[in-house]
């Protein structure tokens, strides 16, 4: 594979092991997380989730990750969702290819990571929904799907393909990324006809990958087909606004996006 460019790396300069004091942690009180695997095959593939102690049935969230790989703030973020009375579930989607956590170089994961086949990432997305369908608590008739960076790119993917979604939540997933593929690779305004669900994305204005004009671009297009579109441009935020661990986090932005992205949930999954 080539050099990768300047614009695909902008946003994923800093690694997870540099993680920021102002991290949020969320604790297991009230939920019940942990590691598990997902037989796909004679392949396992690992997943993390979290979800309410009592109640329920809680619907599920397929919660998508950056480059990096299900690391701690994927994990929390699967707790966060817990804690607000869903069901998540976060497969680890680059193991097939010997993980990335111990990679240190960014521009290394990216080879691997955006050369993994979208046949395999949408195989693999299918299989952790339907595993969650069969956990305790959960209601199997609701499954919502959220993802950031590479993972936000990813939730165009599954909430064209997957009949299962009903509603998706995209952060700054650029809808440009091409998903490798035959005859040709497969991109999120390529998609954009397909999403039915209702569609919120979260993006911030100073960010290079996706620019605002992609973002505004992309929400016209699912507009032509869906009445249930909305697309939020955070002024002053970058790429990775929500990453708490990252210098990036922009705490009001992160905070507002977050209240839309629960609201929608709420809404189209819990009703």
């Amino acid at each position: 594979m080539p050099k990768i460019s300047s614009s695909t790396i902008a946003g994923y300069a800093v690694a997870v092991d540099k993680v920021l004091a102002q991290a949020v942690h969320t604790d297991t009180s009230g939920i019940v997380a942990g590691d598990f695997q997902v037989s796909i095959g004679s392949y396992e593939m690992p997943v993390y989730e979290a979800r309410p102690a009592s109640g329920g049935p809680a619907p599920i969230i397929l919660c998508i990750s950056e480059i990096w790989g299900v690391h701690e703030w994927i994990r929390d973020v699967t707790r966060r969702f817990a804690k607000a009375g869903f069901y998540a579930v976060a497969p680890e989607l680059f193991k097939r290819e010997g993980g990335v956590a111990q990679i240190p170089d960014v521009q290394d994961i990216l080879k691997i990571v955006l050369a993994v086949p979208r046949k395999q990432v949408l195989g693999d997305c299918a299989a952790a929904v339907g595993w969650a369908k069969k956990r305790p608590g959960v209601r199997a008739d609701r499954v919502g799907v959220t993802g950031w960076c590479w993972g936000g790119s990813t939730v165009y993917q599954v909430a064209a393909t997957n009949p299962d979604i009903k509603a998706a939540v995209c952060w700054y997933g650029p809808p440009g990324r091409p998903y490798p593929d035959s005859p040709a690779p497969v991109t999120g305004f390529d998609l954009a006809k397909d999403i039915k669900a209702p569609f919120l994305g979260l993006y911030g204005e100073k960010d290079t990958n996706p620019t605002p004009d992609d973002a505004r671009k992309f929400g016209d297009l699912l507009k032509q087909h869906n009445k249930n579109v909305e697309i939020v441009i955070y002024p002053g935020a970058e790429h990775g606004f929500f990453a708490d661990y990252r210098p990036s986090y922009d705490a009001k932005a992160a905070a507002d996006a977050w209240k839309r992205c629960l609201a929608l949930f709420d809404k189209h999954l819990k009703a």
